[in-house]
């Protein structure tokens, strides 16, 4: 990876993630001048950070980045330590300008350029993407602090294994993919106790014979080329999908009751230092994993792009400022914009339009 020491650019990346670095390679290919910033230490840590039996749904031959095919079994469905591994080597392969440790404090627009604040360093260019998911800050209900001093609580970002808890029955509180996920792991050392209720599941198993040879092409299909902005399903699905979250696909309801998880309704507040559920009954815990998704990380933005919800106004990333975009972000288009493989299409989409704009522009 080429760490330059310019602060001027065409086009900077604000993201090293998979929606960063596949931007990053759309933009090297049509020759424009551009920085990728990314706060981490490495490539990849992204995903190293997030628990350790976490696994895509979709098998490695659908993950590979333009220019380099996933390694391994083509149809496996790999682990997140083997996406980041990828991503990593990716960078260096393709030799993408990454400044990593460099975290972005401020992002505005001076009527002429866009300025960059990453702390010690300011960063100009003439367009910026902003490549990051919309999980940025960790969200748990206002009465998450009442809850007594011994129960162990964690957000899904911080679990790692059930080594992290202690002995006793563990509260998961939301039934997104990452509760199920969770619960399904917690399961094999623990009571488990799943609060809340999914908004639709895939009605076959990923692993089974089907889901390996069919199905997940067939939610491939469904979840990038059906449910988006285009079609008449896919906008009138994302309104709710966005309140909602997407449908359950590996941990289902009934790969949970296998495993012995007890369901229960919505977390509604503490009683005496306990959780309670929406039919009043109070829950005998002693651990308790929020898995009640995030609020949006873009404070550092001082540009008007933004609605009440303080979410990015755009047509498929392309806002109404112009040089400003953004990619990553859960059904930016599709429903699976966030993913590896759905992001693909929205990067072509955002660099077409940057280059149609930049061609424009006078010599």
């Amino acid at each position: 990876m080429n760490d330059t020491t310019s602060t001027r650019y065409n086009t900077a990346v604000i993201g090293g993630g998979q929606a960063g670095l596949i931007t990053g390679y759309a933009l090297q290919q049509r020759g424009i001048d551009f920085v990728i910033l990314d706060a981490n230490a490495r490539v990849g840590d992204a995903w190293r950070s997030r628990w350790d039996s976490l696994r895509l749904f979709t098998q490695a031959f659908m993950n590979g980045l333009p220019g380099m095919a996933f390694p391994g079994d083509r149809n496996a469905f790999v682990s997140k330590d083997e996406v980041a591994d990828f991503l990593e080597h990716y960078a260096e392969t393709m030799d993408l300008p990454i400044r990593l440790n460099t975290k972005v404090e401020g992002l505005s627009h001076n009527g002429n350029v866009f300025v960059i604040e990453t702390g010690d360093t300011t960063i100009t260019a003439e367009n910026v993407i902003v490549a990051m998911a919309d999980y940025q800050k960790q969200a748990v209900p206002n009465f998450a602090h009442d809850l007594d001093a011994s129960i162990t609580q964690l957000h899904s970002a911080q679990y790692k294994n059930h080594g992290q808890l202690q002995d006793g029955p563990v509260l998961v509180v939301g039934l997104g993919n990452s509760g199920a996920d969770i619960a399904l792991d917690v399961s094999q050392t623990h009571e488990t106790i799943v609060s809340g209720s999914e908004s639709g599941s895939v009605p076959f198993k990923l692993e089974s014979p089907f889901g390996r040879i069919v199905g997940s092409r067939l939610v491939r299909f469904a979840m990038v080329r059906v449910l988006n902005t285009s079609t008449p399903i896919g906008r009138r699905a994302r309104p709710k999908l966005m309140e909602q979250g997407p449908p359950l696909v590996r941990v289902r309801p009934k790969e949970l009751k296998a495993a012995g998880v007890t369901r229960v309704g919505r977390t509604t507040g503490i009683n005496k230092g306990k959780p309670v559920v929406d039919d009043g009954k109070t829950l005998d815990v002693t651990n308790v994993i929020w898995c009640t998704g995030y609020r949006s990380g873009f404070d550092w933005i001082d540009i008007p792009v933004f609605d009440d919800q303080h979410q990015p106004i755009h047509r498929r990333g392309v806002t109404d400022v112009p040089g400003l975009y953004f990619v990553g972000l859960f059904f930016l288009h599709a429903m699976w914009s966030e993913t590896i493989t759905g992001v693909q299409p929205d990067v072509q989409h955002i660099v077409k339009h940057l280059e149609k704009q930049r061609t424009k522009q006078p010599a």
